[in-house]
C-alpha cells in the first residue's frame, strides 16, 4: 500500500472529495502515509491504473484540502467509472462495520486475504458481503408506461415499481407480487433488461420490461402514494440519469 493510489474516504455517512483543474470532484491521491496510515483500509480495484482503496475515518485529512459530499450528492458530478467505485467502497465499508463480530458465537472476525470475506477464528463462520437483489419493473400499455412514486421521491418525480425479493421466490415472482401489492394490477411478457449495483445500502437492481395483462391501478398507500399511466411523449419528472430506473424508461420509449 505504499504505492501512489486513489483513496475513497468516509466520514461521517459522506464521502471526502477534492476539486480537480477542470472544477470536478474528485477523490484524493496519495501514499497510505499521505492520510496518517488510515486502519482497515480495502482495496477495491483500480481507476485509471492506480490502486483504489476505501477506509472510514472519524474526521476529514487534515493535510489536504477538500470536502465532503453526500453520496447521492456525488452520482451526477462525476463520471460513471467513479460512481461504480464510490458504491463498491460504500458497500464493502458497510460489511466492514457490520461485520466486526461473528454473527454465531461473538468473537472478533478477522479479513481473509485473497478475497472479500470475514472468517471468526472461534467457530469458523464465514461471512461475505451481502448483497439485496432488487426487482424493477417498467410496465407498458400501448403507448403509456406505468410510473408511481413513493413517499420519500423528489417532488414531482415518478419512476418504474421495485422491490425486493424474498427467501424464496424467482425474479419472475417477485416481480408479479411486487406489482400486485403496490398497483393492484397483472402483468406478463417479463423481459431482463439489464442490471445495476446500487450501495443504499447493498442492492443489485435488476430491471425489467413487462406489458399489462389486466386490473385498475390501486395504491398500497404506503410504499407507493402515487401512481398512473403516462404517454411515452409526455412523462414526468423521471429519476437520476445515473440510475437504472432512469435508463429503463429512456430505453422504453426508443422502442417502438
Amino acid at each position: 500500500m505504499n504505492e501512489s493510489s486513489l483513496w475513497i474516504f468516509r466520514c461521517e455517512n459522506k464521502l471526502f472529495t477534492t476539486i480537480d483543474k477542470t472544477g470536478g470532484h474528485i477523490f484524493p491521491h496519495g501514499h497510505s502515509s499521505d492520510f496518517e496510515n488510515p486502519e482497515n483500509a480495502l482495496y477495491i480495484g483500480e481507476y485509471q491504473g492506480l490502486p483504489c482503496y476505501a477506509a472510514e475515518l472519524d474526521q476529514p485529512p487534515e493535510n489536504i484540502s477538500g470536502e465532503l459530499i453526500p453520496v447521492r450528492s456525488l452520482l451526477n458530478l462525476v463520471s460513471a467509472e467513479i460512481v461504480y467505485l464510490a458504491g463498491r467502497a460504500i458497500h464493502l465499508l458497510d460489511w466492514q462495520k457490520n461485520h466486526r463480530y461473528c454473527g454465531k458465537c461473538g468473537a472478533l472476525t478477522l479479513l481473509k486475504t485473497g478475497e472479500f470475506s470475514k472468517f471468526c477464528p472461534v467457530c469458523d463462520l464465514t461471512v461475505y458481503p451481502r448483497i439485496s437483489p432488487v426487482v424493477m419493473v417498467l410496465i407498458s400499455r400501448g403507448d403509456e408506461l406505468l410510473l408511481a412514486r413513493g413517499p420519500h421521491f423528489k417532488p414531482g418525480v415518478f419512476s418504474a415499481l421495485a422491490g425486493f425479493v424474498e427467501a424464496g421466490e424467482t425474479l419472475e415472482q417477485c416481480a408479479i407480487r411486487e406489482v400486485r401489492e403496490e398497483v393492484d394490477i397483472e402483468i406478463s411478457n417479463l423481459r431482463y433488461f439489464k442490471s445495476q449495483s446500487w450501495p443504499f445500502p447493498n442492492s443489485l437492481m435488476v430491471a425489467f420490461f413487462a406489458d399489462y395483462a389486466g386490473g385498475d391501478i390501486k395504491t398500497d398507500g404506503v410504499e407507493i402514494e402515487a401512481a398512473a399511466w403516462f404517454s411515452r411523449s409526455a412523462l414526468p419528472a423521471l429519476p437520476d440519469p445515473v440510475s437504472i430506473a432512469r435508463q429503463l424508461i429512456e430505453a422504453a420509449c426508443l422502442i417502438t
